[in-house]
Parts: C-alpha cells; sequence; structure tokens
C-alpha cells in the first residue's frame, strides 16, 4: 500500500525542481506558463504569480485534457510550465500527473512565499 510519502517521492523523482531565483527570470519568457495549483481561498489571502493560471490541484486533470469542457487552451502540451503551490507538495504532484498526461516540461517551483521572497511579480 501506498502512503503520502511514496506519492511525494515519486512526485519529486519526475518532475525537476527549480528555485524560485531561477524561476523568476523564466517569467515572461515566450512559451512559459506559470501555474498557481493552491484553491482559491489561499490566493486570496495572498496573491499570485503575475499572470498565472489559477488551476487547483483538484481540477488539474480536467483542464489539462483536451477532451474535457474545462480543458484550459493555455495549457498546451510544449509549453514550458511551471508550476506553484503553498509549499511545493501539490505543485510536485500536479506536474506528475502533467507528465504522465504526455506535458513535456513541467518544472515546480516551489511555494509562492519563496516567488515573493525571490522579487517575483505578484497580483492579488
Amino acid at each position: 500500500m501506498k502512503s503520502s510519502k511514496h506519492y511525494m517521492e515519486e512526485a519529486n523523482a519526475a518532475v525537476p525542481r527549480l528555485s524560485a531565483k531561477e524561476a523568476v527570470s523564466k517569467h515572461g519568457t515566450a512559451g512559459a506558463v506559470f501555474v498557481d495549483v493552491r484553491d482559491s481561498a489561499a490566493i486570496d489571502k495572498t496573491g499570485t504569480i503575475a499572470g498565472a493560471l489559477r488551476i487547483p490541484r483538484g481540477m488539474m486533470e480536467f483542464t489539462a485534457d483536451t477532451e474535457t469542457d474545462f480543458h484550459n487552451a493555455a495549457l498546451q502540451k510544449d509549453a514550458d510550465i511551471y508550476l506553484v503551490c503553498g509549499a511545493g507538495g501539490q505543485a510536485a504532484l500536479a506536474g506528475k500527473t502533467l507528465k504522465e498526461m504526455g506535458y513535456q516540461t513541467v518544472t515546480n517551483i516551489g511555494g509562492f512565499g519563496d516567488w515573493k521572497q525571490a522579487g517575483g511579480p505578484t497580483e492579488d
């Protein structure tokens, strides 16, 4: 039987991690799509990355699937996708899901607090 620790180990092995400082340098580059996978209540409290898609972890499979009515056209399999959450765990799990769905370049950039501390642009 799998534990949460096992799921996290698999996700962290499958999805590369980039420091917030390095991620800030990728913001605004061609083909870069930033996604905040926290729920709306968390985003309402802290804000998010400027221009980031807001896709809760629980909806990722639906918004990433071109065959559903929930698909978000900004999610393209050849885009450079950067995922953020509260601390990095949800981003890793969402990233593993995207990789399993055929998304090619998916990166976990950790927690939103790290993004803010690194001077990354934000919005409410």
